[in-house]
């Protein structure tokens, strides 16, 4: 883990109001995922930057154990056209602890990272946290996605 700081940042995408409570996000989470994938959004998303998609946590009621929103989207240039279903979401820059998990990504290996960022002491503001999925991802056996945790 590192401390970073993150600029502001718009993306376009879907999204689910979800909760870590009794496993709903897992099914939420993987829900938005297949919708995403299976209609194309990454494809139907107006002046992005590039193909970086990004998962953002936000909204939180209170802390990770709470309701909060999940967005799955990309960087967009500007936010003159918002599709249909979609929303978009300017992620408020600051101080980040950046976290990598690595591994193959059918087998957990986020989930995995983000079991130890729940048991991590951090001092975690609950504005917005993200991962991101480049370069590193396009083999989802022997991947990398930075995840992004808002701190005070």
């Amino acid at each position: 883990m590192s401390k970073v700081i993150v600029k502001d940042f718009t993306i376009i995408g879907v999204s689910v109001r979800t909760t870590n409570e009794n496993g709903k996000s897992a099914k939420d989470i993987e829900a938005l995922w297949n919708k995403f994938i299976t209609e194309g959004i990454l494809d139907r998303i107006p002046n992005k930057l590039d193909n970086t998609v990004y998962s953002i946590y936000t909204d939180y009621e209170s802390d990770y154990t709470k309701p909060y929103s999940t967005i799955i989207g990309c960087e967009v240039k500007n936010t003159d056209t918002i599709p249909n279903g979609m929303i978009a979401k300017t992620i408020t820059g600051g101080n980040y602890t950046k976290f990598v998990a690595k591994g193959d990504l059918t087998k957990g290996a986020v989930y995995e990272e983000w079991i130890k960022i729940w048991n991590t002491n951090l001092n975690r503001s609950y504005t917005a946290d993200f991962e991101v999925y480049g370069k590193k991802t396009e083999n989802p056996k022997d991947a990398e996605v930075n995840i992004f945790i808002a701190t005070n």
